[in-house]
């Protein structure tokens, strides 16, 4: 089903709006969309955001809907809310724009999944690392057998910093360091080495004790015997850094690698290496993505990420529980 956008400027409504991702739309949303209402349970502490767009914010899912002609939905709201939501906009017919990982387990998102499929409402999800430099480079190594991709964020203090501290509480969020940052790179495994068979996980909370992991690591492994490892956490120090990343990809045109201060070097067959220096950091991804929900709402979001792909990533983050797991499509 496509959604024809209500005038030149599509009209926009943002849910759960102090998550930490959602000051990252603001310029996306101020250019490209007509915001009409904003939402939080904490109106106060998105005051300063809604004001930058004109509004004023509210603490009500139901009043922020309030509106004719919504042309989508932007949800970050709590994991624990984000089925009711998902379904409140199903049931209004609203496409919407959802953080991942779109619900507390894999049986909520494969509800919203088959409930928006059958209602025919378009839906898409931020991973923001397709097609982004750190993809495109790695890719240079052609038809990739084995890859390893590191992401390690800061802290997992900075949720209570940054006002969401139900991050690190697991009913309210659904999992960690795991479940929040290795969507993005689960993604890109199975995009480039295919869907894996096997999958060998481990979790820790070992560094600070929280409820929730704060360092991961996942092997997957395809029936052909191609691998991608996986490490992910919340082991980074508080620092204007950030994080710490790097990745490798060994394929039929050669090797090909990338560091946390973006250094990037590709190694041919022939042995001639070539070296760029890429922008690493995630942040400025989410503009590019608000570009890429403008520009492809009327077609009901057609080649943006999909609920249906972000399934099947988490259901290789909650489904493996143990070591070894064979992961079933």
């Amino acid at each position: 089903m496509t959604h024809p956008p209500s005038g030149p400027r599509p009209t926009a409504v943002v849910l759960g709006a102090s998550h930490w991702h959602a000051l990252l739309y603001r310029a996306g949303l101020a250019r490209r969309f007509r915001v009409l209402a904003m939402q939080d349970q904490r109106p106060d502490a998105v005051r300063g955001f809604a004001e930058s767009l004109g509004i004023t914010p509210t603490a009500s899912v139901h009043d922020a809907l309030e509106h004719d002609d919504i042309d989508v939905v932007f949800v970050f709201s709590p994991h624990h809310e984000m089925l009711e939501v998902g379904r409140n906009l199903i049931d209004r017919g609203i496409p919407f724009v959802i953080e991942k990982p779109g619900g507390m387990s894999l049986e909520q998102l494969k509800t919203l999944e088959g409930e928006a499929h059958a209602a025919g409402v378009p839906a898409t999800i931020p991973l923001v690392q397709r097609d982004a430099p750190i993809d495109t480079w790695l890719r240079r190594s052609g038809d990739i057998v084995y890859e390893r991709m590191a992401f390690v964020a800061g802290p997992p203090n900075r949720y209570e910093q940054n006002g969401n501290p139900w991050m690190l509480d697991p009913a309210l969020s659904g999992g960690g360091s795991l479940m929040n940052l290795g969507p993005h790179f689960v993604d890109m495994a199975i995009r480039h080495i295919g869907h894996p068979a096997e999958v060998i996980r481990k979790k820790s909370t070992a560094l600070h004790d929280e409820r929730v992991d704060d360092h991961a690591t996942m092997i997957l492994t395809t029936t052909t015997g191609r691998e991608a490892i996986v490490e992910v956490g919340y082991a980074f120090p508080d620092s204007p850094l950030k994080r710490y990343c790097s990745f490798t990809a060994a394929g039929t045109n050669g090797f090909a690698t990338v560091d946390t201060n973006g250094s990037a070097s590709f190694t041919d067959r022939s042995g001639v290496t070539t070296t760029a220096v890429l922008e690493v950091d995630s942040d400025p991804l989410y503009d590019v993505f608000v570009d890429g929900v403008a520009d492809t709402l009327s077609s009901g979001f057609t080649g943006m990420p999909t609920l249906t792909e972000l399934m099947e990533t988490m259901k290789i983050i909650w489904s493996t529980e143990q070591t070894g797991a064979r992961v079933h499509g």
